[in-house]
């Protein structure tokens, strides 16, 4: 049986893509053998293969760190039209919207932060400035009241929910990288608590969400005192806020 048979039986919809995928990543046959059975196994590509595409971009992603996805990449493009001078990528995982920004905002200094040490050594991998640490608990001190723009990609998946995701996910990414709490907002409110610390006078916060939860994202923003909008793509429902 060929390798897009094999992908293909195993429910990867994208096999033929997926196979040729493999085959350029594999050193010998040994190694594609060893590949296609993790994949077939469950684990996704991305995680087999060691990198993910994002905004153009190959990102490094190690196994159970969070696997970037395309619809974040609308927070991407609105913190690139900012032209920031300072960056923080929180609740980076891979780092992979940190090193986008690093590519398109050589001028701009970049850090990145989570709580997860595998994603911070991963994200290092990706990026210079990643600290480990509860979300702006994580960043250095100096960092404060300086911060053009802070880009959020928090766990927004509510508790009960996590059960009903892909299982390439629920079972290969680390649980703190979706649990958002009972209605999914809990880290989110958190975030938006704190920005207007670290955010400099006309800073921006911005983290995705999800159309069922936009109306209660936006209310915490508001809350936080920030001046808050959606911003909204085919893909994707983001809050923004303004210190």
């Amino acid at each position: 049986m060929s390798t897009v048979e094999r992908l293909r039986a195993a429910g990867c919809v994208f096999a033929e893509e997926e196979a040729a995928l493999l085959h350029e990543a594999a050193t010998d046959d040994r190694h594609l053998e060893e590949m296609v059975g993790q994949r077939v196994d469950g684990l996704p590509l991305e995680h087999v293969v060691g990198w993910a595409m994002f905004c153009g971009q190959r990102i490094v992603v190690t196994r159970g760190v969070f696997v970037p996805r395309h619809r974040t990449e609308l927070l991407v493009d609105l913190a690139t039209e900012l032209k920031p001078g300072v960056v923080v990528d929180m609740c980076c995982g891979s780092g992979a919207v940190g090193a986008v920004l690093r590519h398109r905002l050589p001028d701009a200094a970049i850090y990145a932060a989570d709580i997860d040490p595998a994603a911070v050594e991963c994200a290092r991998k990706n990026l210079t400035d990643v600290f480990e640490g509860d979300l702006f608990d994580a960043l250095p001190s100096h960092l404060k009241g300086h911060i053009d723009v802070v880009v959020a990609n928090v766990p927004y998946v509510p508790t009960d929910d996590i059960r009903f995701m892909p299982t390439e996910a629920r079972d290969h990414e680390a649980r703190v990288a979706l649990d958002g709490g009972a209605d999914g907002l809990e880290v989110m409110r958190r975030v938006a608590a704190q920005a207007k610390t670290w955010l400099r006078p006309g800073g921006h916060l911005m983290s995705e969400t999800s159309e069922r939860q936009a109306p209660a994202a936006l209310a915490a923003f508001t809350a936080a005192g920030l001046d808050a909008k959606l911003v909204t793509s085919d893909d994707t429902t983001a809050v923004v806020g303004g210190a």
